[in-house]
This record gives C-alpha cells, sequence and structure tokens, in this order.
C-alpha cells in the first residue's frame, strides 16, 4: 500500500521553526528520510518552496476557460509545505512511520492512502487503466 504523508503548518508552527537552526531543521528532516530509505519505505517525497517566493499559483476550474491566479489559495493551516510517499503493508504501518517525523508544534501530517490499480477492478478494460501499468513502469514506479 502506498501512502502520501502531506506536511502541514500552522502560524505557531512557523513561529516555532524560526527558533530552531535551520541546519538542525535539516539534519532531522535528513536522519527521518534517511531512516525509511535504510527501511526500504520512501518512495519519494520533496520540501516545496515557501509561497513568499512567488512561485505558487492556483488554476480554478470553475469557469471555462480555468482561471489562474498568482499567489496561494486560503490560510496558512490550509497549505501544505512537503510531502512523502511510502510504500507499506498496512495502515498501522503508515501510522507508525508518520508518528515518527519530527515535525514541531503546531505542525500537522495528513495521512492518505494512494489509489492503485486494484481500486479501479470494475474498469480494468479501461485503455488508460491498462495503460497506466505501462506508465509506472517507464517511471521506474512501483
Amino acid at each position: 500500500m502506498k501512502y502520501m504523508f502531506i506536511m502541514r503548518s500552522t502560524h505557531e508552527a512557523l513561529e516555532a521553526s524560526k527558533k530552531m537552526p535551520f541546519e538542525e531543521i535539516i539534519n532531522r528532516m535528513g536522519a527521518y528520510n534517511e531512516s525509511m530509505m535504510k527501511a526500504g519505505v520512501m518512495v519519494g517525497g520533496e520540501g516545496l518552496a515557501d509561497v513568499s517566493e512567488g512561485s505558487a499559483f492556483v488554476v480554478d476550474f470553475s469557469e471555462e476557460p480555468p482561471v489562474v491566479t498568482d499567489g496561494p489559495y486560503g490560510e496558512t493551516h490550509e497549505l501544505f509545505n512537503g510531502f512523502w510517499l511510502v510504500q507499506v503493508s498496512s495502515k498501522e504501518e503508515a501510522k507508525e512511520w508518520a508518528s515518527r517525523c519530527p515535525l514541531g508544534p503546531g505542525s500537522k501530517l495528513e495521512v492518505r492512502r494512494v489509489q492503485e490499480a486494484e481500486d479501479f477492478a470494475e474498469f480494468a478494460d479501461n485503455e488508460y487503466i491498462q495503460k497506466e501499468e505501462g506508465w509506472r513502469q517507464e517511471l521506474g514506479q512501483p
């Protein structure tokens, strides 16, 4: 089973992170990532650039054509700062790994199961469901 860990912060978490040397944050996250790599559960993960740098935008599909707006959507607690993708044997194992994440007060880790081919068994004869397995292999994904 694959799970995505989605890192979310509040104003409290952002303020707390300013009180810690950035290198310590890097070292804590690095050690966490390394432990997941050594255990063979980490499939991928990335930190996201801060929205203050101006690289964020939202595509709203409420209209035709879709409207593109600069900046993030919503409040700080609605934004996410990074993610991990893990391959584990159970929901319980996902909970274990998520609980080890070195996030501080005010941070939250949303954990969501990633849908897999079995979730679409009733559409097994669909052209794109059939192509997806090949695409995953091309991308080097399990």
